[in-house]
């Protein structure tokens, strides 16, 4: 359970991201990591190493607490959760898509070790971006993201936007090979919170 509820924070980490740069042109650079490191995480040896650990995650716990508690104000990242989770169904049963995405990460991974930190971060996540548009976008239902038209036509924006997306996901596959299902999300949301509080609580 603790390491479904950790899956799902990441899922619920990068739609808020989503929201964040969709409606304010700014976003958490730390979490923004986080989900990006987890698209290069191919051999982690457990849940929180797909992450880099679980203080990662708290803007993920805090958003999936504050979700299952009904705020308005995540309506938009409950819904980019929704859509992640559908389009991964459809993702889980496109055997080339997979091979290709996972093949192209590989590379993206290898990209500009000489630069600093951001400025190789913001390298991968254009060429995320554009993997992205080349597979799940061609995926229904697409995801539509609402936010600003000033933010959403600014390509720095929009590449991450899709990075954390497909980091989105990955936490959703994730959270689906360790047992996590729709049914628990509707009927099991106190056990799940338990979990994230007691993340949170440390």
């Amino acid at each position: 359970m603790k390491d479904r509820t950790l899956a799902l924070a990441g899922v619920f980490q990068a739609a808020e991201l989503v929201r964040q740069a969709a409606c304010h042109g700014t976003w958490s650079g730390y979490a923004a990591t986080a989900c990006l490191n987890s698209l290069f995480s191919f051999e982690a040896d457990s849940t929180a190493g797909v992450y880099g650990g679980v203080d990662r995650m708290r803007l993920g716990m805090e958003t999936l607490i504050a979700v299952l508690e009904g705020e308005n104000r995540y309506a938009d990242s409950l819904r980019y959760v929704i859509g992640m989770l559908q389009v991964e169904r459809r993702f889980r049963r496109a055997a080339k898509s997979q091979k290709e995405v996972g093949r192209r990460l590989e590379e993206i991974a290898r990209m500009a070790p000489d630069l600093d930190q951001h400025e190789r971060e913001d390298q991968q996540a254009a060429a995320i971006a554009e993997l992205y548009s080349e597979t799940i976008s061609r995926m229904s239902p697409r995801i539509v993201v609402s936010g600003k038209p000033q933010y959403l036509k600014n390509d720095r924006t929009v590449d991450w936007v899709r990075t954390l997306l497909l980091a989105g996901l990955r936490s959703a596959t994730l959270w689906n090979q360790l047992g996590g299902n729709r049914f628990q999300l509707m009927f099991g949301r106190k056990a799940i919170m338990r979990e994230a509080q007691g993340f949170l609580m440390g």
